[in-house]
């Protein structure tokens, strides 16, 4: 039983998962998303969060550090030049994993990992989600009943003063007035004279 241990070893020894993981956060940081499995991909959000948290801090030591895990120069200046200036102000979550599907040859679980800030078609979305206004309308029940409310109190009160009680009735109801029902309201006492 695996009761209590935490660490995924991924069918390999200690060196090799440590190199394999060293390899794919350098990958990560240099294209800014890599394709791999489920289970790499989680593995490698643990080893790489860290990493890009101790980034957000630019030092010597935080730079040797940094290099003991992935040992790729460039890797560790895209790091600390590029990615820390991008995520400075956020407080964790840096990678995203999507999930694609199933690897054809052995049925994987395969997924896409990348760094948030990176995904531009995500970022442009979400923009456009946040600009639609949210419109709302009365059920077509509600509406009818509406207008058997409006008929009897059209009958008794003059034109001008019809519109004036229906919005009165509305406004004692708590319901929001639109303007097609004070029209509707017109367009009933025209048809009853």
């Amino acid at each position: 039983m695996r009761h209590q241990k935490s660490i995924n070893h991924l069918g390999r020894t200690s060196s090799h998962r440590a190199a394999m993981l060293s390899n794919m956060a350098s990958s990560l940081i240099m294209h800014k998303r890599i394709s791999t499995t489920i289970a790499k991909a989680k593995a490698l959000r643990g080893y790489v969060e860290p990493l890009i948290t101790r980034a957000k801090i630019d030092s010597t030591h935080s730079r040797r550090v940094v290099f003991s895990y992935l040992q790729d120069k460039e890797a560790v200046t895209e790091l600390f030049r590029d990615i820390s200036v991008k995520v400075a102000d956020r407080p964790g979550g840096y990678v995203r994993i999507l999930k694609t599907g199933y690897r054809l040859g052995d049925n994987a679980d395969m997924c896409i990992i990348e760094l948030v800030d990176y995904n531009e078609n995500l970022l442009t979305v979400k923009d456009t989600t946040a600009k639609k206004a949210v419109r709302r309308r009365k059920p077509a029940a509600k509406k009818a009943t509406d207008a058997a409310v409006e008929a009897p109190v059209a009958a008794k009160a003059p034109k001008a003063k019809a519109v004036e009680a229906v919005a009165e009735e509305v406004v004692v109801a708590e319901e929001v007035v639109e303007k097609p029902v004070v029209e509707e309201a017109k367009e009933n006492e025209a048809e009853e004279k």
